[in-house]
């Protein structure tokens, strides 16, 4: 069973669905990546609701959802979550599951809000020295392609800005982790390739409890090219409830 929702935060409404029966175990909150709507989930997202209730939905300005005057940062688009899980009375505990840019907000959610969460999910998130460490090692051809995509969203200055936000809230959080890292990233040398897996693997540091699965053949959206990872990950956290 599924029903659709448009929630009212603050001065705009965002869209939501859930997939919902009496399970009895943790709900599922998934968070996509930078400029994606909840359609991101369409290859997951009913063999996960077959074993627990999970709910997807649009952020502001993207699919469903009217835009927001708030500022396009992680911090309030974690806030505008909040709201949103609030008013659909979806009550904790919850199992964060997030997507590239989608994996900065649920990290910084299960850091401000550790009591409601039992397990973390980062699928090939993005790491908060993406630009420091990571962009550098990549062409100018790609670094270009990258700056000017910020403009389904946040811009350049509000994605960086969520990153030092993660930054600012990073802690040792007694929450189990499972970081999926994408193995066969386009574009990406084997240098490159083999940073992005070591940064994946420090993530692991955030967690007592932490997991790095490498996908070998996959590429940024493990979600559609190896469903199975992301659906067994989700699943390894609720049977650990």
């Amino acid at each position: 069973m599924s029903k659709e929702m448009f929630l009212q935060i603050n001065d705009f409404k965002l869209y939501a669905k859930f997939y919902c029966e009496n399970y009895g175990k943790p709900t599922v909150i998934m968070d996509a990546g930078y400029g994606d709507n909840s359609e991101t989930w369409d290859s997951v997202i009913e063999d996960i609701s077959m074993f627990t209730s999970v709910l997807i939905y649009d952020r502001a300005g993207l699919g469903k959802s009217a835009p927001s005057s708030n500022p396009r940062t992680s911090r309030e688009m974690v806030k505008e979550l909040k709201i949103l899980l609030i008013e659909s009375g979806i009550q904790p505990p919850y199992i964060l599951v997030g997507h590239s840019f989608g994996g900065v907000n649920m990290r910084i959610y299960a850091t401000e809000n550790e009591n409601e969460v039992v397990g973390l999910v980062l699928v090939d998130s993005t790491p908060e020295d993406y630009r420091e460490r990571f962009l550098p090692t990549m062409s100018q051809d790609f670094q270009q392609v990258y700056n000017k995509q910020f403009v389904y969203e946040c811009n350049y200055d509000e994605f960086m800005e969520s990153l030092n936000q993660l930054k600012e809230t990073r802690n040792k959080l007694d929450v189990p982790l499972i970081v999926l890292s994408a193995g066969r990233k386009a574009h990406y040398s084997k240098e490159s390739q083999e940073l992005w897996n070591e940064m994946q693997r420090e993530i692991l540091e955030i967690s007592y409890n932490g997991e790095l699965i490498i996908v070998e053949n996959s590429n940024h959206y493990i979600q559609r090219e190896e469903p199975d990872v992301v659906i067994q990950a989700i699943k390894k956290l609720i049977d650990m409830g």
